[in-house]
């Protein structure tokens, strides 16, 4: 095993806990940030290259046909392996929105064309689910099981806000681990079935899940209830019938106790878990082997890697998977003076993994001495001229006002008037609630209605805390507000000092001095 350190050379504040690294037709994808340059990239996922211990992020387009897809923190995802009637795509569900929101939709990533100069289009379909649809959640495992020649995903666990019923101002915005039902999705038609297990007491989040076949394993998870990490191995076998399917769940004690960990495969069904959280304030330092079989799942200790300074003492890290056999840990930057960059990044390579140069454009040595061909200006038959600029991983971006998505979901990132002190090209969180409630009023005027920052009204963070307590918009002062809610105060202007204007050519009157007996004689001599 080795480890190395890596540079990100543009777009480093994008790399962010909850992202998710997808390894589609052989690159590699960084998705789910909580914000990104939305004027350069609206769809926000970036392709990954890795050369020589430098990492680039170049921004990738959606197709025309493409439905709109938010950026999602920690949702559930699963590699589906392309068939007959449909390519091969990921599978993603739920996550956590820029404005703390969860999502419920299931969106299908696939790739839609590489040009002549290897330029890569995605394409984003939403997946209508009907039946027992699974409520929005985040935290939460999908996995893809196979039984009898047919196909359905498996999800469980995840997290979500409290009931309505129960939430009050005090614990508003507080998550609850989610009912321990498993969810067999059926992919052709979207049909969703919930199935209640008497193995499964307890909802979990942030687990391992490793399928094969028509099994699922789960490893650790955090049950939120006793604030515990137990040590099981979780099997469910799935057989998909021709009229209900049957769902059978195998609990032993012989698993992990880890949380959000980061899974690489290495072999044909085979993984190693790095990284997670032994406890709340224990990282695991250790690393797992777990291989499948026909008989079950099969683990032993590997060596990790010799870890640096920055890993042992750091409190928090996160990562993913760059495909096999490498994985990225990310670790908070910490010293005083604060470093400019927020997070030290680090390359695990196990095994015979692949050598460093990965990412978006594949390309062979024999043209690393030679401008990219993404570089180049070659012709890219399908596209319009202004998608060809900046195409290459350098930092350079354009903008296209055709490709701004719709602004309503993500208001972080609207010029809200012309003396807006936010740059939404370079947004950095202002007041600590931005990361967990909202920092925008919605100023409405009829059907049509924009986002004003919480920091151009010059609101205090008290009062933002107070207008972020209802479930409901909250509006300005300017507009009404709305019934029983509290309105956002006017803005304190100071009176302006109305100084006469001086006349540029006035004449002053002419004076003359004179003594009385002057005075009585002219008198005398006009008289």
């Amino acid at each position: 095993m080795a480890l190395e350190s890596l540079t990100v050379a543009n777009f480093a504040g994008l790399v962010q806990p909850g992202c998710s690294l997808l390894e589609l037709d052989g690159d590699i994808y960084l998705f789910g940030q909580k914000g990104w340059p939305k004027r350069s990239c609206p769809t926000g996922i970036f392709g990954v290259r890795i050369k020589e211990g430098e990492l680039k992020l170049r921004p990738i387009s959606f197709s025309n046909t493409s439905s709109y897809l938010p950026p999602l923190r920690s949702p559930a995802i699963a590699h589906l392996e392309p068939s007959n009637d449909s390519p091969e795509c990921y599978l993603i569900h739920g996550g956590r929105t820029p404005n703390n929101e969860l999502s419920p939709n299931l969106y299908m990533l696939s790739m839609d064309s590489r040009g002549c100069n290897r330029k890569v289009t995605l394409q984003c379909k939403e997946k209508e689910l009907v039946g027992d649809v699974p409520s929005a959640r985040y935290g939460h495992t999908i996995s893809v099981i196979r039984s009898r020649g047919k196909t359905a995903c498996v999800l469980f666990g995840g997290r979500s806000y409290m009931p309505p019923a129960e939430r009050t101002t005090q614990n508003w915005n507080s998550v609850v681990d989610c009912p321990p039902q498993v969810f067999l999705i059926e992919m052709e038609f979207g049909c969703v079935s919930a199935h209640n297990l008497p193995e499964l007491t307890d909802g979990q989040a942030f687990h391992v899940a490793l399928a094969r076949e028509d099994c699922v394993y789960f490893l650790g998870g955090h049950i939120l209830n006793s604030d515990c990490r137990p040590p099981r191995l979780i099997r469910i076998r799935v057989e998909l019938l021709l009229g209900r399917p049957i769902l059978t769940c195998s609990v032993l004690n012989d698993g992990l106790a880890i949380s959000s960990a980061v899974v690489t495969p290495i072999g044909y069904h085979e993984y190693i878990i790095i990284g997670g959280y032994q406890s709340e304030t224990q990282k695991r330092m250790e690393c797992t082997y777990v291989g499948l079989d026909d008989v079950g799942a099969h683990m032993e200790p590997r060596e990790p890697p010799p870890w640096t300074t920055e890993i042992s003492h750091s409190r928090t890290w996160f990562g993913g998977s760059l495909g096999k056999g490498n994985a990225m840990i990310a670790v908070p930057s910490e010293g005083n003076p604060t470093p400019p960059e927020a997070f030290h990044f680090y390359q695990v390579k196990f095994g015979d993994g692949e050598e460093t140069t990965q990412g978006c454009s594949q390309e062979s040595n024999e043209l690393e001495d030679s401008a990219p061909m993404e570089d180049s200006e070659e012709l890219y038959f399908g596209r319009e001229p202004h998608e060809m600029e900046y195409s290459s991983d350098g930092e350079g971006d354009t903008y296209n006002e055709e490709d701004e998505e719709d602004e309503s979901q993500t208001g972080y990132w609207i010029k809200c008037c012309l003396t807006c002190q936010v740059d939404p090209n370079t947004w950095e969180p202002y007041y600590s609630t931005e990361l967990t409630r909202p920092a925008m009023i919605y100023c409405s005027r009829g059907e049509g209605g924009h986002w004003v920052h919480a920091r151009c009204m010059e609101l205090p963070e008290s009062m933002l805390l107070s207008l972020s307590q209802d479930n409901s918009k909250y509006f300005c002062l300017d507009h009404g507000g709305l019934p029983k809610q509290e309105m956002t105060p006017p803005r304190q202007t100071m009176p302006l000092k109305r100084v006469p204007l001086k006349m540029i050519h006035r004449k002053t009157p002419v004076t003359l001095k004179m003594t009385p007996a002057k005075k009585t004689f002219l008198r005398r001599l006009f008289d």
